[in-house]
């Protein structure tokens, strides 16, 4: 019953932190929007969430990474543990990233398409958008070894992380930086699909 008990609570305090730093995210986005990511300092986004400036950063280390966390990297992990074993790896990538973005509530879908406009827009930002590309394929390596047994830095496992995220970066470009819309999820889907196929040209 103990054991329950902290692991309740543990999970409340996760539940609370992620709370906070989604609120957090959602005043700089704001903010950014109305007055400009220069023009806007972290003090003034510390007030308008009403927490202290050492909480932001708490949360987010740099400026930049108020833009570049992405909370639905968590989602996508849990969609695709919940994948069936029996399901092959890229098809697991595929149903779950369907799922992760496909389901999304309009709010989460508002925070994605703010932080693509600004990571388009921002100098600053395009540069780190680069590291965060190099984070969230990190991400697929660990998800796929878990699942495959492979390790992590196995040169497969990168290079087809690595595949994943250039369809979703192709799926972005080649709608004009459109954002999280239906058309960037089906393209996203077809090219899971033509990487499942071999992309047989």
């Amino acid at each position: 019953m103990a054991r329950t008990q902290e692991g309740e609570r543990l999970g409340l305090r996760e539940r609370k932190k992620a709370r906070t730093r989604q609120l957090i995210q959602s005043h700089a986005l704001r903010l950014f929007r109305e007055q400009g990511y220069k023009e806007t300092s972290v003090e003034e986004i510390a007030e308008a969430a009403e927490v202290s400036p050492s909480t932001v950063f708490h949360y987010f280390p740099t400026k930049a990474d108020l833009v570049i966390y992405d909370a639905m990297d968590e989602q996508l992990a849990e969609a695709f543990h919940a994948v069936p074993a029996e399901v092959g790896l890229l098809e697991a990538v595929r149903q779950a990233m369907w799922q992760t973005f496909g389901s999304a509530p309009q709010g989460d879908v508002d925070i994605q398409l703010e932080r693509e406009r600004l990571m388009r827009t921002v100098p600053e930002l395009r540069a780190a958008m680069l590291e965060e590309f190099t984070r969230t394929m990190h991400v697929f390596s660990e998800l796929l070894a878990e699942r495959s047994g492979r390790p992590a830095n196995d040169e497969k496992l990168e290079a087809l992380s690595g595949a994943v995220i250039g369809i979703g970066l192709a799926a972005w470009l080649g709608g004009d930086g459109e954002g999280m819309t239906q058309s960037f999820l089906e393209r996203i889907d077809r090219g899971m699909a033509w990487l499942l196929s071999g992309f047989d040209l």
